[in-house]
């Protein structure tokens, strides 16, 4: 068996997958380390993974209700953001037994180097779809079709310009590593040529693999987070389901915005519940919403796999996991999309037949919300196709294909 790090840096979704893969691999004889921000500790080790703190110099907290969310991002994206994520990378595993790195993308500028420096392979891991295909441009530019040749144009445009704006970080970690200087396209060349390996951890029901895609890039279906051991309702929220109808669920994950934002958020939230005369259950994540009324109940954590199949549809903003998580529930959705690929996973579920609109968050009204929960609730056709994808999901074992996956590729490595 084989000892595997996985690498995360993002938010609480971006880790989620990675404990489902970690698990399964951790399940099949492998040990299995986990490297991420203190932030995450608890998710991972609760899973029974190995923890590895990753640190960063970047002073910043998401949590903070007046953040401003294009100068965190820009501080967590930029050369020298990436730089300093990178660098509490390297100072985390540089030392730490590994027969092979699983990388997500906002990790492969360090990891890439850091495989390399440890004579050890690397596999990417991917939640969205961001190869080269004339099927789709990549999500990262959202809901855009540019055409078969546009939508290629469009990824190698994007490659591009990635490889420009930080070459000077995979310099640096070249540097900090001993290793020798190297183009970064001469380095992305060198590894489609080799045909590298890269996961795709979603469902080929929601996104089927494109035909044109090169050998290497695999779909093999979602990474579900297990379940925290142990873990009840909290009475209140188990209250709040028996005391009438399913309810409806709007919450936005990690996404951030200013006081002010989330108080208008909150305000439209309420109006539209008490026109659409529903029941709603809000999370309040890192928003910090708080929708009050006497058939609304505001929570924090809950598993989504528990508490989306016990709801009349689902009002989120369309991060991959949680547009996966309602997916599975078999339960009709309104994508409120903010940004970078969640965009994409809103025009997924519309041409699924599973959602009645996308409300892009800044475009948000009560008008429009209120509408698309009462077609939410009310369109047979919605909920039809939603229990349909639900039954195409759960025959899939996306876990498995990804752990088949892992030990075909260290099997089939040179032995020394």
């Amino acid at each position: 068996m084989s000892r595997i790090v996985l690498v995360g840096i993002g938010s609480r979704g971006d880790i989620a997958p990675l404990t489902g893969l970690g698990v399964g691999l951790r399940d099949a004889g492998h040990e299995v380390v986990a490297a991420a921000h203190t932030l995450f500790a608890e998710q991972i080790t609760r899973c029974g993974l190995e923890f590895r703190e990753m640190t960063h110099d970047i002073d910043i907290d998401m949590t903070d209700p007046d953040v401003n969310r294009l100068s965190a991002g820009w501080k967590f994206s930029s050369p020298k953001g990436v730089q300093s994520l990178g660098l509490g990378m390297i100072r985390a595993l540089i030392d730490e037994p590994a027969d092979v790195l699983l990388l997500p993308p906002p990790t492969e500028y360090a990891g890439l180097a850091l495989a390399e420096a440890k004579g050890i392979p690397s596999i990417g891991l991917r939640f969205q779809p961001l190869s080269a295909t004339a099927d789709h441009a990549p999500s990262a530019y959202g809901s855009y079709d540019f055409g078969a040749r546009g939508n290629r144009l469009a990824a190698d445009f994007g490659a591009w310009f990635n490889d420009r704006f930080y070459a000077s970080s995979v310099a640096f970690f070249r540097r900090e590593l001993g290793l020798p200087p190297i183009s970064v396209y001469d380095l992305r060349r060198a590894r489609t040529a080799a045909g590298w390996p890269m996961l795709n951890g979603y469902s080929p029901s929601v996104v089927p693999r494109p035909a044109d895609w090169r050998a290497g890039l695999e779909v093999t279906g979602y990474w579900w987070p297990p379940r925290p051991e142990g873990w009840e309702p909290p009475a209140e929220l188990a209250d709040f389901l028996a005391a009438g109808p399913p309810p409806v669920f709007l919450g936005f994950g990690s996404m951030a915005d200013s006081s002010a934002g989330t108080a208008r958020t909150g305000k439209i939230i309420g109006a539209a519940l008490r026109r659409a005369g529903v029941r709603g259950i809000v999370q309040s994540g890192w928003l910090n919403l708080e929708v009050t009324g006497d058939d609304v109940l505001t929570i924090g954590e809950a598993p989504h796999d528990w508490l989306f199949p016990r709801m009349a549809a689902v009002v989120h903003h369309c991060g991959a996991g949680t547009t996966a998580a309602g997916l599975r529930a078999g339960v009709p959705a309104i994508g409120v999309p903010v940004y970078a690929d969640q965009p994409f996973w809103a025009q997924r579920l519309i041409d699924l037949g599973v959602s009645p609109a996308t409300i892009p968050y800044s475009k948000m009204s009560e008008d429009r919300l209120t509408d698309a929960i009462r077609r939410a609730t009310t369109d047979t056709a919605l909920r039809d196709n939603a229990t349909r994808m639900a039954a195409r999901i759960a025959a899939e074992d996306g876990v498995g294909q990804a752990v088949k996956a892992v030990e075909a590729h260290l099997a089939a490595l040179p032995k020394d």
